[in-house]
């Protein structure tokens, strides 16, 4: 099993979750996070020019069985890309073990 963790713009989240349910991927937390990266957005408040270097974006997790996992990365970065600084980041991990609350049942099929 693996544990995706994708940081995203939040303009692009609602394309980002169609292409997860597309490719099978019902299942995942997300956040709405600051960080602080190498895109500097600039903001405009009455004439005012100013930027911050606080970057507003979405953080989500996902935990998929072994065979889900490159499909899963694809669905985020063909939806996510816009092609410029700050489209954000994926991460993958391995988790050993899963279990069912409800059940107590543990291992992939707790992720179907």
């Amino acid at each position: 099993m693996r544990k995706i963790e994708a940081i995203i713009r939040k303009s692009k989240f609602s394309l980002v979750k169609e292409a997860l349910h597309e490719v099978g991927v019902n299942f995942f937390s997300y956040w709405d996070v600051t960080g602080i990266g190498n895109e500097k957005q600039g903001h405009v408040y009455r004439g005012i020019s100013y930027s911050t270097s606080d970057i507003q974006r979405r953080y989500l997790s996902i935990v998929v069985n072994d065979d889900f996992e490159e499909a899963t990365i694809q669905a985020i970065l063909k939806s996510a890309a816009t092609g410029d600084v700050g489209d954000g980041k994926i991460f993958v991990s391995h988790v050993e073990e899963t279990y069912r609350i409800r059940t107590g049942e543990k291992g992939g099929d707790t992720l179907r």
